[in-house]
């Protein structure tokens, strides 16, 4: 959906949350490549959880201001995430407070 910037590998066994966090203008696309997730999302809108696993041909696009939380659900899980933008720690909301004052703004 859009031409990556960065792209990164997260490697994780079963139980174990990665994200929990937004960002302000990134886009990410997430996909599987070994095992299982659970993805939590909320924006402004909604609030939804979907399941990816390497026998799905699809993925999950994370617009900005979409808070995030990856639950491994396999071990050996291992996901590929593609960026529209470079790394930039100024883009992070990494407090869920902060992040749900910024969408009650929108």
């Amino acid at each position: 959906p859009f031409k990556p910037k960065r792209v990164f590998l997260v490697y994780g066994k079963k139980g174990y949350i990665r994200a929990k966090h937004a960002h302000y203008k990134c886009k990410q696309f997430i996909v599987v490549i070994s095992g299982k997730v659970e993805v939590s999302h909320e924006n402004a809108k909604s609030k939804s959880k979907v399941i990816l696993g390497i026998k799905k041909n699809y993925g999950f696009l994370s617009k900005p201001l979409t808070w995030i939380k990856i639950k491994f659900l396999t071990n050996q899980c291992i996901i590929m995430v593609f960026c529209d933008k470079e790394y930039d720690y100024n883009d992070y909301i990494v407090h869920y407070k902060d992040f749900l004052k910024k969408i009650k703004k929108k």
